[in-house]
């Protein structure tokens, strides 16, 4: 199986934004040593390792663990889409067997239509001309900026993740459904099944609160444009890792075929980053 979205990081890096008292659990190292037990106990071979700053250290510090490391199988790194650098900055990452993705966090971007800047949109179209993935993170109230650099940018190839972190705690559906609905008509956007549990009442979520979002995730993108995601250790804020892929597969299993698990669980994602065999 193939984990298309956990972190590692070392906290005295110093730029990881959002590491504060507020999030206790995350406010120390998570490396690939305490990882590895958790993967093989569940069955999981091969990850996306994913930026948590937005720097190119961070970038840098990543490829270096992903260079050592055998089950990390790629790496969606951070580069300055609003630079109009960004290509050679590309260039220079993509030499590296393991870059398989840019990432800006739109959530934490002050500006909503941040992604709809010129020059965002003129690197955007780079990326959908060279075929490099991008990944959306984001709430849904990006999400209509998203769909018009969508528009702007046909052909991109991207992937939302945390099916965009709907408000589970809430039970709502509205006007989160609506949008992801819009995204997924977009043929090569995909969608990560990640980042729900934290979404959720961090005390009381079960699989039920979960299955609404992962039913509606699976009716719009279907079973060949999504991908598990862990995303530990942030899942930590709610649930250990072995309990966030129990709740999904007992969610999609009940629904879904041997095959189509297959796809979520291993395939897709593996199409999706470009991994070679064995890697």
């Amino acid at each position: 199986m193939l984990d298309c979205h956990h972190h590692l990081w070392k906290a005295d890096r110093g730029d990881y934004h959002w590491m504060g008292p507020q999030v206790p659990v995350l406010c120390r190292d998570y490396l690939a040593d305490e990882l590895a037990p958790l993967l093989r106990k569940a069955g999981v071979e091969r990850t996306i390792l994913v930026q948590a700053a937005q720097t190119e250290a961070e970038t840098d510090f990543l490829l270096e663990i992903a260079a050592g490391t055998d089950f990390v199988a790629g790496v969606t790194g951070w580069l300055d889409l609003d630079d109009p650098g960004f290509p050679d900055r590309l260039a220079h990452y993509r030499r590296h067997p393991k870059f398989v993705a840019v990432r800006p966090m739109l959530q934490d971007i002050g500006d909503d239509a941040w992604i709809l800047r010129p020059t965002v949109l003129e690197n955007l179209g780079h990326l959908a001309a060279t075929g490099f993935p991008l990944e959306f993170l984001t709430y849904p109230r990006h999400l209509p900026h998203v769909i018009t650099a969508l528009q702007q940018v046909p052909g991109l190839r991207a992937v939302v993740d945390h099916l965009s972190k709907p408000p589970i705690a809430s039970g709502r559906l509205e006007p989160w459904a609506t949008l992801l609905a819009r995204v997924a008509a977009f043929p090569n956007v995909h969608c990560k099944l990640s980042g729900m549990v934290t979404e959720a009442d961090h005390g009381t979520w079960s699989p039920a609160a979960l299955a609404p979002y992962v039913e509606h995730a699976v009716s719009v993108f279907g079973p060949d444009r999504l991908m598990y995601g862990s995303d530990w250790p942030v899942c930590r804020l709610a649930a250990e890792y072995g309990e966030v892929i129990h709740a999904l597969r007992l969610i999609l299993g009940a629904r879904l075929g041997p095959a189509d698990l297959d796809k979520i669980f291993r395939t897709n994602g593996a199409r999706f980053y470009g991994l070679e065999a064995g890697r």
